[in-house]
């Protein structure tokens, strides 16, 4: 037998808090995707006859990390929980999350509460059985539908990198800031201390943000012009001098040349001892 609802705290009544969400930091900048659920709440909250007394949003963070990760989701929770709302309204039920798990959970939360989850895209509403059945199908088919992007998307740029293609995108940061982020790793230095000196030393990120992070620094390494500075410090050292030793060796076979000129032995082995050492043949 189902529990009974319970109100913990009374809320004023016709009072939700808004909640968005975008996955990545390029939608955060263009604000496309928030204001296209900013005028859907705001449409559904007026059909609804709801005030919105407050809107909390999530910029750059996947719909897969649990509300620990997320503090615009969290703090919209807190404020239905505190009775500061009635409920908490969303665009898409996929902006709230994309896990059947966080999302079963959350409407357990809402039923234990008294507070309601609802959504603008399928008139989801958790104070009905049918609006909490309907949640729960379609958690379990969002949930799918990002391991199927997932999936499909690891296939691909398998694809990609047995065809020999490049993965990656070009770094939008100036030259030199790829290059001392690729020296700082080369000379033994962690993602996290090169992000803490970049910070300092305000050196802005791709985004024109003022803080870096060891993420931020993976994803310049993990870029095409990281790549192309790393290819050209290895050729670099391909071409470097051969070793003096290897010089000694050759000049050994060669000075047992009898003035006549060297045989084709003495030449043979001479070349050889050049290319072992410059090739690496063994």
């Amino acid at each position: 037998m189902t529990a009974p609802r319970r109100r913990t705290r009374i809320a004023p009544e016709g009072t939700v808090v808004a909640y968005v969400r975008v996955s990545t930091d390029e939608q955060a900048a263009s604000g496309a995707g928030l204001d296209a659920q900013r005028i859907a709440i705001e449409a559904e909250a007026q059909r609804r006859g709801w005030t919105v007394v407050g809107w909390h949003a999530d910029e750059g963070i996947s719909g897969g990390k649990g509300v620990e990760h997320r503090p615009g989701l969290a703090a919209a929770i807190e404020a239905v929980e505190s009775g500061r709302a009635a409920g908490l309204l969303a665009a898409k039920l996929d902006r709230v999350s994309r896990s059947v798990l966080d999302t079963a959970s959350l409407m357990e939360q809402a039923r234990r509460g008294g507070w309601e989850l609802v959504t603008c895209d399928l008139a989801i509403d958790t104070s009905t059985p049918a609006g909490e059945a309907t949640a729960s199908m379609m958690a379990v088919f969002s949930q799918l539908e990002r391991r199927l992007i997932s999936q499909r998307t690891r296939e691909a740029l398998a694809v990609k990198k047995a065809q020999g293609v490049r993965l990656g995108r070009p770094s939008a940061l100036p030259r030199e800031v790829v290059a001392r982020i690729v020296a700082a790793k080369a000379g033994g230095a962690s993602l996290r201390s090169i992000a803490a000196e970049l910070s300092a030393d305000a050196v802005p990120t791709a985004q024109g943000g003022a803080k870096w992070h060891a993420s931020t620094v993976k994803a310049v390494l993990d870029g095409q012009d990281a790549a192309r500075m790393r290819g050209r410090e290895v050729n670099e050292r391909r071409n470097q001098m051969i070793p003096a030793q290897l010089v000694e060796q050759s000049s050994a076979a060669l000075a047992r040349w009898d003035g006549r000129g060297p045989s084709d032995d003495d030449t043979l082995e001479a070349g050889r001892a050049l290319a072992d050492g410059h090739y690496g043949a063994s």
